[in-house]
């Protein structure tokens, strides 16, 4: 069987899946169930400062965005960093380390952005015996209007000074975790470098409203009639958490940078894309939260099983395998033609593809008076839509043209010869060559 265990920074655990700083690692009774259920590590929730007490609230903390089946797509929380007094989750920290040695044990960080603050409590999460710490540059709501959280991580110039500080006075790996709530990605990431983090982990949570009371006239989670931006996280962010981490790990400037992936992993193969795009390994919240801590004993079996049929007998060889394939757009092969094409035995005549197609598209999907769909090749783009429409699985498929063929909806021969992309002229490398 493949082996799942990774070394990350060093830090040694059993399989790549960690539970990222959150609710589901707030206390040691959570972690010690999550060890137990079988997850490689985890990133304990977020500590402060001693001083004022941290409050949440005392009514709804998390919105949703469901599916048509009730399906969790989507979650937004209002909660803040642990409640609990800071030398009780020091005290848990170091138990739970010291019974679960072969476990990566992270310590989330989140202090006000003054060198006392960090110096301080730095030497304290030390003696804890944990693998290293990740600075919470992410969160969008509550501590960011105190000046820490996404307010620290908006800014490149505050993000490598604070680095800076857990360098000189902490002695494990350092984390980065970057918050999405910005124009681009590449900037607080080369910052966290610059400034010697030994790893960036991204994304942290989206700021957003999910819903609005219609009746009360009030965001959703509201407290006593009033509401508040929150952080989105769940499979609904995946798609913009990909994009943040293949643009880091394609990025000149950041290119090697160690990166853990957080958003939206839910199954297997969301690890695997996270991992093909460059992630060590991934961070897991909302679908602990959804389906508790045994879903990773399903995220680790298929992401064993799809290694051993692809060959792969460790994580490292797959990891990053996806980022010389992630291009600009003008860097595309405009050769490349491919055409839809419709598996009539599949097909159960919905008409979801036409609909699609003659609205909204191309036109490229004629109708019998019988319901039987077929694709006008002259009219063809290959835009996907209708692949994406259709409720059967492998009904509807995009086939590319050879070389040689006539593209009927251009006259033009297909000049594509995509066996020797490495020297077509849109290929940025030919291009260098030249």
């Amino acid at each position: 069987m493949a082996d799942l265990t990774t070394n990350f920074l060093g830090i040694a655990s059993p399989n790549p899946f960690w539970l990222a700083s959150a609710p589901p690692t707030d206390k040691e009774y959570n972690v010690r169930r999550a060890f137990e259920a079988g997850w490689g590590g985890v990133v304990w929730k977020t500590l402060g400062e001693e001083g004022p007490p941290v409050v949440n609230v005392n009514g709804p903390r998390y919105g949703v965005i469901h599916g048509a089946d009730r399906r969790l797509l989507g979650l937004n929380n209002i909660e803040l960093i642990t409640d609990r007094p800071l030398q009780t989750n020091l005290e848990e920290i170091a138990r739970v380390k010291a019974d679960y040695p072969d476990r990566a044990l992270i310590v989330s960080i989140m202090v006000p952005c003054e060198e006392s603050a960090w110096k301080a409590i730095l030497p304290r999460v030390a003696e804890t015996g944990a693998d290293g710490i990740e600075l919470n540059f992410g969160c969008p709501h509550g501590m960011s209007e105190r000046g820490m959280g996404s307010a620290v991580g908006q800014v490149p110039e505050y993000i490598e000074m604070v680095t800076r500080w857990c360098k000189q006075y902490y002695d494990k790996p350092v984390i980065v975790k970057l918050t999405p709530n910005i124009t681009d990605i590449r900037y607080p990431a080369r910052a966290a470098h610059n400034g010697g983090a030994d790893a960036v982990s991204l994304i942290n949570t989206v700021s957003s409203i999910t819903s609005v009371n219609l009746d009360t006239m009030s965001p959703e989670p509201s407290i006593d009639g009033k509401g508040s931006h929150g952080g989105y996280c769940g499979p609904a962010v995946k798609p913009i958490a990909m994009n943040m981490v293949a643009e880091i790990a394609r990025d000149p400037e950041t290119r090697g940078l160690p990166i853990s992936g957080i958003g939206g992993v839910t199954t297997w193969r969301d690890a695997a894309e996270f991992m093909a795009l460059g992630c060590g390994n991934v961070q897991v919240c909302t679908a602990a939260m959804t389906y508790g801590f045994r879903v990773v004993e399903e995220m680790k079996a298929g992401l064993s099983r799809w290694m051993d049929d692809k060959g792969y007998t460790r994580t490292s060889d797959f990891v990053g395998q996806a980022v010389p394939n992630v291009t600009d757009w003008q860097y595309l092969n405009l050769n490349y033609v491919a055409k839809a094409k419709i598996d009539q035995d599949a097909c159960i005549k919905c008409g979801r593809c036409y609909a699609a197609c003659e609205d909204t598209s191309h036109q490229a999907i004629s109708m019998s008076p019988d319901r039987v769909f077929e694709v006008i090749d002259a009219e063809c783009v290959a835009c996907n839509l209708c692949v994406d429409v259709c409720p059967v699985e492998d009904c509807i498929s995009m086939v590319p043209m050879r070389p040689g063929e006539v593209d009927p909806r251009t006259g033009k021969v297909v000049q594509a010869d995509y066996a020797n992309w490495t020297m077509h002229p849109n290929n940025p490398a030919a291009r260098a060559a030249e």
